[in-house]
């Protein structure tokens, strides 16, 4: 008999952690005699409430998990902590419909960074501390993800980042948490450089703390509606563009390098790539603001560099409205959503190794034709790609602008435009955040949508940020047969 009790388990630590972390935004508001402490209070009780509940009555059933209950739980997990992440937002001082407070809380964990909230100069501490963290807790819990459990899960390709003595289904939770721990204490180390760093580039120590953790989550929410570019400061954007880097390459490398051996933050393929990739698109973009006139050539740099970073990160920071820069900018934008960064890091999209696979199999796939007795085998790192491997990578491919054109086409059947339907899509499906146009822009906002846009987006968000597989599978009575 299938036994959920583990599952139960699970969430129910997750949702505990998440109750204590909402007494943090609660004590702010609280010392600053904001009324909106008792929205988090609130939340925070009835969360603890049930995550203990949950906690206790299913404590040491964990002996075993295997692949179905990984699915199982993958996915519960995160609907939870939306659910009740979203508690705050719709209890506290923006009144928020739940909608609107479950479309934030999923954007905040899934570290996507589109927002419904407007306003932002004014809102309350607390409340802005609170989106900085659900977006810190799930970078945690993606890179957790990446390394841990979608590697044993087959998903999409990530079979090739399988760590040593973690190769059976019931390794995945133990393997996990001996991972969290040793990534929790870079995370935190990082996270307080990047703080430091801001409050160096003349940031306020509060607005430093907020930005740092939605930095090294590439997440993107600001306690500001223009985002980083309310500090118009060149200081600042190098600070940030450095930090999302950093949390765009793949923290297994960083836990290496920090015991010794720091040769695989250089050598390893899918960093060079990604980091040469980044380099050349940064190069495309200042270029064409040149060749346009519209800023002084090192201002201009400064926007190519933190604009093209935070959106090929999955970030989705903005400094400037980008959409705005022409036709060439609207089309480069929305193609560089897709890319992402590394596996194992808190970026989003499609992967750079993925990208990685096709390259290496359409070359192979040339030197056939030039060479049909030869014998040539596709490779990732010096290593053969094994056929399921490249099987995974080419569905997850497929399935992502499946997903993305269904998507597109049924947010434009309920109204919306072609710009703002695509954009908003591809936004959602690679995490990124801002869309294109003056709707989801980068100096727009989601609330004006309808409610069954939110609700639609607020699922591709998570399809997105699972890895497509992961939620997809749950749906296939197959899985629940066998």
């Amino acid at each position: 008999m299938f036994d959920i009790r583990p599952i139960f388990l699970v969430v129910g630590i997750l949702l505990t952690t998440l109750g204590c972390a909402m007494l943090l935004p609660a004590i702010v508001d609280l010392a600053g005699n904001e009324p909106n402490w008792v929205a988090f209070a609130a939340s925070a009780g009835f969360t603890l409430f049930v995550g203990t509940s949950l906690t206790l009555v299913t404590w040491g059933r964990t002996e075993n998990l295997s692949v179905k209950q990984a699915f199982i739980l993958t996915t519960a997990s995160w609907l939870a902590l939306a659910a009740f992440a979203a508690l705050p937002f719709a209890l506290g001082a923006k009144d928020m419909p739940y909608t609107d407070a479950f479309f934030e809380a999923m954007s905040g964990l899934t570290t996507t960074g589109a927002t419904v909230i407007t306003d932002l100069d004014n809102a309350p501490r607390g409340l802005l501390l609170w989106r900085g963290l659900l977006q810190w807790l799930g970078g945690i819990g993606i890179i957790v993800m990446a390394i841990a459990v979608l590697p044993m899960l087959q998903i999409g390709g990530m079979q090739l980042f399988r760590m040593e003595s973690s190769d059976t289904s019931d390794k995945i939770l133990p393997r996990a948490t001996q991972i969290a721990g040793s990534i929790t204490v870079l995370y935190v180390t990082l996270t307080g450089l990047c703080t430091i760093g801001y409050q160096i580039a003349g940031m306020p120590v509060f607005d430093a703390v907020v930005h740092a953790m939605t930095t090294i989550a590439t997440g993107g929410f600001s306690n500001y509606d223009a985002s980083i570019g309310h500090f118009d400061s060149p200081f600042i954007d190098m600070v940030g563009a450095v930090f999302m880097l950093i949390g765009s390459l793949p923290f297994v490398l960083y836990l290496q390098a920090v015991r010794g051996n720091a040769a695989p933050l250089v050598s390893d393929s899918q960093v060079r790539f990604f980091l040469s990739l980044v380099a050349v698109l940064i190069a495309l973009a200042w270029t064409y603001e040149l060749s346009q006139g519209t800023h002084e050539p090192a201002y201009a740099l400064q926007l190519a560099i933190f604009n093209v970073i935070s959106i090929v990160t999955g970030t989705g920071y903005a400094t400037t409205g980008y959409d705005l820069w022409g036709p060439f900018a609207l089309a480069f934008f929305f193609c560089i959503m897709f890319i992402g960064g590394c596996a194992g890091s808190t970026s989003c999209g499609i992967k750079i190794f993925r990208f990685q696979v096709v390259l290496q199999m359409l070359k192979v796939y040339l030197q056939r034709i030039l060479y049909p007795h030869g014998v040539f085998v596709p490779r990732y790192n010096g290593r053969p790609l094994a056929d399921h491997v490249t099987a995974a990578v080419l569905s997850f491919f497929f399935l992502f602008f499946i997903c993305f054109i269904v998507v597109a086409l049924i947010l434009n059947m309920m109204g919306l435009d072609n710009l703002t339907a695509m954009s908003a899509a591809a936004s959602a499906i690679a995490n990124v955040g801002p869309g294109l146009g003056e709707i989801v822009g980068p100096e727009g906002n989601y609330k004006s949508l309808q409610d069954a846009a939110k609700w639609l987006l607020s699922i591709t968000m998570l399809v997105g940020r699972l890895e497509i597989f992961t939620v997809l599978v749950l749906l296939s009575p197959v899985f629940w047969r066998s």
